[in-house]
């Protein structure tokens, strides 16, 4: 099965500023409270329901998957790049971390007690993100929690020779109705939603958006 072209550019990317990426961006949970108090109380509801394992898909260098971990979840991290899941292994030694696509996880279905998609949701095309959301509704055990970060916007910000690299990929602004009528189609319940304006003092130019689903537990 041809890969989608997207995943190769997306991978190839960080598999160039893995390094780079980590050393700038490695201490970025300790400057954000209200990101700490999301993940807390993301993990407080997932420890409730008792329902399986997190999947952090997306995690890059592992440092939102470790903090998940040190909050008491059973999770295991996942990326598309090898690179940063190397990375993410040396770092983290105590956590599992996996190489693969968020959207080709092959678990049985209802196999996840929640999915952490943090700021990795932003190089999925739009037309692909009913295919992905109906993935993580299948990959959800029944009340199960997913939770999603991103900027907010409508033009893409492109991204051009990182620290350097002679490399290039779009970074997808995303508006917060329009991925919660997604999830709504994809048969999850939008439960939070919340908007932070931007922190100049940490170098955000634009709104950051936070939303958190629910696989009905009927379902």
């Amino acid at each position: 099965m041809t890969e989608p072209d997207f995943l190769h550019t997306t991978r190839a990317f960080y598999d160039a500023i893995a390094t780079d990426y980590d050393t700038h961006f490695g201490e970025h949970l300790a400057a954000r409270p209200m990101d700490r108090a999301v993940l807390a109380g993301f993990a407080e509801l997932v420890r409730t329901a008792d329902a399986g394992p997190v999947a952090d898909l997306g995690c890059g260098p592992g440092r939102v998957t470790a903090h998940l971990a040190g909050l008491g979840l059973p999770v295991f991290g996942v990326d598309l790049s090898p690179q940063m899941v190397a990375l993410a292994r040396r770092t983290h030694p105590q956590v599992r971390f996996e190489v693969g696509a968020m959207s080709g996880l092959e678990l049985p279905d209802g196999a996840l007690a929640g999915i952490v998609a943090w700021y990795s949701i932003i190089h999925t095309p739009q037309e692909r993100l009913p295919e992905l959301f109906a993935a993580f509704h299948r990959l959800l055990a029944p009340g199960g929690m997913l939770l999603l970060a991103f900027q907010v916007g409508d033009e893409p910000l492109h991204v051009a020779q990182p620290f350097g690299h002679p490399v290039a990929l779009d970074f997808r602004r995303r508006r917060p109705d329009r991925i919660a009528g997604l999830l709504t189609a994809a048969g999850l319940e939008v439960r939070t939603r919340m908007l932070r304006e931007p922190d100049e003092e940490l170098g955000e130019s634009t709104p950051q958006a936070v939303l958190m689903a629910r696989k009905p537990a009927g379902a």
